[in-house]
């Protein structure tokens, strides 16, 4: 039995339970394996109270200590970030915080065999630290704003080139992001790219469409965007759009600090009458939108993978997505959806696009049955037992 320590500050909590959901759901599928075991440590920014004025900062105040969630045991050491300023102290703040916290969990009895990072910076770097302090193997893992964002600062830049040395082993969520971590100095042997999954089970096609739609008020064209509202997801390209799709309506599942921007655009381009910002939307009830609609739209600037990409196309709804990074490699055929260029016209061609060309749902639903968590499962397993000198069980 393989016994992980995973690591990464993208982890969900009792307060914000979407947070990073993808890596837990990758750990959760690895540990059904039965092949492994694992605890986790999920550093969280420091923040002294717990104000509304302060709105998503304060959330920070109130994460717990711990937490146990399916049964995996969480830790959230609280680490100092400056705001703005603070950039290059991070990993060390995020190190010393979670460094004590490690130790205590060795100490109770569970002396890990690899330290498993997700996120390269600051997550991967301060992991890093911690494994040559404990002499523990460790593996990291990039999603994407990690390489394809940070290694333009210069100072991140040389401790993530220095932190692809040290690595035992590096995975990235697509080929676009190994070729990155590549070109930025890693042995290419020490790099392996393994997908994200999609989780079948949970994302299905709707037994009744019509009763579906019907209880979620969804008459007509639909489209729906999903995402943080920020900047880099695209929103207010897709709401730009619209202006050009006139019989069509909009749904923005999500939450952030661009929400009254984008509700001010709606309005300034006379069509609020057709736009809905839902807020967060549970995954519970996100599979029943993404059934109901008829395409998911995704105009980000920068994805790894994008998750959301597959949990539609799981639920037999096809997507409009933009041709960056590790997309391509997600919406790849015909039935998956189209791909368009990142700007609001690009946004409109390709839904008109999209509905001249519509794909059989169950098609849509047949490809999305490639992205199983096995493969990447059966890969990490492999990765792990190579650094530990074990042949795969």
């Amino acid at each position: 039995m393989i016994k992980l320590l995973t690591f990464s500050s993208l982890f969900p909590n009792p307060v914000i339970p979407h947070h990073g959901v993808f890596v837990e759901n990758r750990l959760r599928k690895l540990i059904e394996s039965g092949e492994v075991v694992s605890q986790v440590v999920a550093p969280v920014p420091w923040f002294p109270v717990n104000l509304p004025m302060f709105e998503e900062y304060s959330k920070f105040a109130r994460v717990p200590a711990k937490d146990t969630r399916e049964g995996i045991k969480v830790f959230y050491p609280k680490y100092l970030v400056v705001p703005k300023i603070g950039m290059n102290w991070t990993p060390d703040t995020m190190a010393k915080a979670a460094l004590p916290v490690i130790q205590d969990i060795i100490n109770s009895g569970y002396d890990f065999d690899i330290l498993d990072a997700h996120y390269f910076y600051p997550d991967g770097v301060a992991a890093a630290k911690i494994a040559e302090k404990l002499n523990k193997p460790f593996t990291v893992t990039a999603r994407g704003t990690d390489l394809n964002l940070i290694p333009q600062y210069p100072k991140p830049k040389a401790m993530i080139q220095q932190l692809a040395k040290d690595a035992n082993h590096m995975i990235t969520v697509c080929q676009a992001l190994k070729d990155t971590l590549v070109e930025l100095g890693a042995e290419n042997s020490k790099v392996t790219a393994l997908r994200n999954g999609v989780d079948l089970d949970l994302f299905q096609p709707l037994e009744d469409r019509d009763a579906a739609r019907k209880k979620l008020r969804i008459e007509g064209k639909t489209i729906l965007s999903v995402g943080h509202l920020i900047e880099r997801k695209g929103h207010h390209l897709v709401i730009e759009a619209m202006q050009y799709l006139p019989d069509v309506k909009l749904l923005i599942a999500g939450q952030g600090a661009e929400l009254k921007q984008l509700e001010n655009l709606s309005r300034q381009k006379n069509i609020s009458d057709r736009i809905t910002f839902l807020g967060s939307v549970p995954h519970d009830t996100l599979k029943e939108y993404y059934g109901a609609v008829d395409m998911l739209v995704l105009a980000s600037s920068r994805e790894g993978w994008a998750n959301v990409l597959l949990e539609s196309m799981a639920c037999g709804t096809p997507v409009v997505a933009t041709n960056i990074w590790g997309t391509p490699e997600v919406v790849a055929s015909d039935e998956a959806g189209v791909l368009i260029e990142r700007t609001p016209d690009a946004v409109a061609d390709g839904v008109r696009e999209l509905y001249e060309k519509f794909p059989n749902r169950c098609l849509t639903r047949k490809y999305a049955e490639k992205f199983s968590w096995d493969d990447t499962t059966r890969g990490q397993l492999k990765i792990f037992n190579q650094i530990l000198g074990r042949r795969a069980e």
